[in-house]
């Protein structure tokens, strides 16, 4: 039996025969000659070569500096498939604030029984130094990316929150900028709507959140990065590049009259809002680690204080930890008094007994995640892996269980990719990003599309080997 037939296609019904997100894009592809399309696949390699669009792999004797491989066969979403999807998103991330101003706050939702209170007591991701503190605006997730997979015609779950620091939106507006250059005339012939606003309602979210009362007459916003050695360094600059904010690095900061200021050619000037993209232990060494050189020492007074904001807030990274992923339908359900319109992946928390008994017995099926792992480190995928693997991740799951969920092996859809010998299908997720600030939630329509290059890889992950398309929603 074909491998493929088992998996939801989203281009193809079946051969030759496009599902009608697709019918313009096929019909157009069909007339298209295949030598040149491959043509223009290395004109694209070589433009994100020039323009240094890498990333930073570690994990060996060094870090390798690679090319993300992009795609130029777009994953198309109709009208009606985005609706759903917006509505679900934006749920879910109302639930996800709602969550975190309660868990710092009253913690209603530990009196009620609904999250078991170990999941927040013993987690690494929750910040005591945030209990009662008031972000402005009322805002925690002022950025956040949620991961989605599809396995049928209505079938979205979400696989992962990202509610800490979501990277890849560069890549998202890169690739359709490539895009735009090479196949001008699609985006007007299928109506596809746009992403290049994206920076600009960046910054007027992060400047919407700025803390009420301050000085400035328009918010002053920068990035702060960890340096030019972090894998997402593109990012940070392309971004504060794009908003017409600063980049700036802890050196830059320092604490002035009780306020926050970088360091400019006119002196130091107070910062309002500072997108940060440096970890919660490294941000402040006189509230968190005492060595970190990547943080400002104080800013956290300063936060607490009301006079400055934070994007995302410290402490976030406890509403997209993979032990709390479990409960998000239960979330969603408690703060919004709805059930949730997008479901989750099913999850076994392996820190219980049962469930650590069914995974142990299943490994072989299933997929074994780190509960604060990334990237796709760490991590086991049953189907593809050896008898020698399987028996060494059983070893380190029966010596730390709480450290792991296991889901099922989902049959991942698939779009296809260019090959020297035509389409082939290949798997893929969606990150599309949402901007909140205290009146509004904006969604870029569209997000970042991540395809498993290799054949019948589910890993769709940049670091092990995977690459990227472009997505396209189709307007009305």
């Amino acid at each position: 039996m074909d491998q493929s037939k088992r998996f939801f296609d989203e281009m193809f019904a079946r051969p030759e025969a496009a599902r009608p997100p697709y019918e313009g894009y096929n019909q157009w592809f069909s007339g298209e000659d295949l030598k040149g399309l491959r043509r223009k696949s290395s004109e694209a390699e070589a433009f994100f070569r020039s323009i240094g669009i890498t990333f930073n792999v570690y994990g060996q004797d060094e870090a390798d500096e690679r090319l993300i491989p992009f795609d130029i066969v777009p994953r198309i979403i109709s009208a009606r498939e985005w609706a759903k999807l917006e509505r679900g998103i934006e749920q879910r991330v109302r639930a996800i604030n709602a969550f975190l101003h309660d868990i710092y706050h009253r913690q209603e939702i530990l009196r009620a029984g609904r999250i078991p209170a170990h999941i927040i007591a013993g987690n690494e991701a929750f910040l005591p130094q945030m209990i009662g503190v008031n972000p402005p605006g009322g805002v925690y997730t002022h950025i956040v990316g949620v991961d989605l997979v599809r396995t049928g015609e209505d079938e979205f779950f979400v696989l992962e929150d990202n509610a800490r620091t979501p990277s890849g939106v560069s890549y998202m507006l890169e690739n359709r900028e490539t895009m735009l250059q090479m196949f001008p005339e699609l985006f007007t012939r299928l109506n596809v709507r746009p992403v290049s606003s994206y920076p600009q309602l960046l910054r007027r979210s992060l400047s919407d959140s700025a803390p009420v009362g301050s000085p400035n007459d328009r918010p002053v916003v920068a990035v702060l990065t960890p340096g030019i050695h972090n894998s997402a360094y593109f990012e940070h600059a392309f971004l504060a590049d794009r908003m017409g904010a600063e980049l700036v690095e802890s050196a830059d900061l320092r604490i002035d009259k009780g306020r926050v200021a970088m360091r400019t050619t006119q002196g130091f000037k107070p910062i309002d809002v500072l997108y940060r993209r440096v970890d919660d232990e490294y941000l402040d060494p006189l509230n968190f680690n005492p060595d970190s050189m990547l943080g400002v020492p104080g800013i956290m007074d300063v936060y607490r204080a009301g006079n400055i904001t934070l994007a995302n807030a410290p402490g976030t990274g406890i509403a997209d930890d993979k032990a709390l992923y479990s409960y998000m339908p239960d979330i969603i359900e408690f703060y919004t008094g709805e059930p949730a319109i997008l479901p989750n992946v099913p999850t076994w928390r392996c820190s219980e007994a049962d469930s650590l008994a069914y995974v142990l017995d299943h490994l072989s099926e299933m997929v074994v995640k780190e509960v604060h792992g990334s990237g796709g480190y760490g991590m086991l995928v049953g189907p593809v892996a050896s008898k020698k693997e399987i028996a060494a991740f059983e070893q380190k799951l029966r010596a730390r269980p709480s450290n792991y969920i296991a889901q099922p092996t989902l049959a991942l859809s698939t779009v296809p990719i260019l090959t020297k010998a035509g389409l082939a299908p290949r798997h893929v997720d969606l990150r599309p990003f949402v901007l909140v600030s205290p009146n509004r939630i904006d969604m870029t329509p569209g997000g970042l599309t991540r395809v498993a290059l290799k054949k019948g890889s589910l890993v769709v992950n940049s670091s092990q080997g995977g690459g990227t398309k472009d997505t396209w929603v189709l307007g009305d």
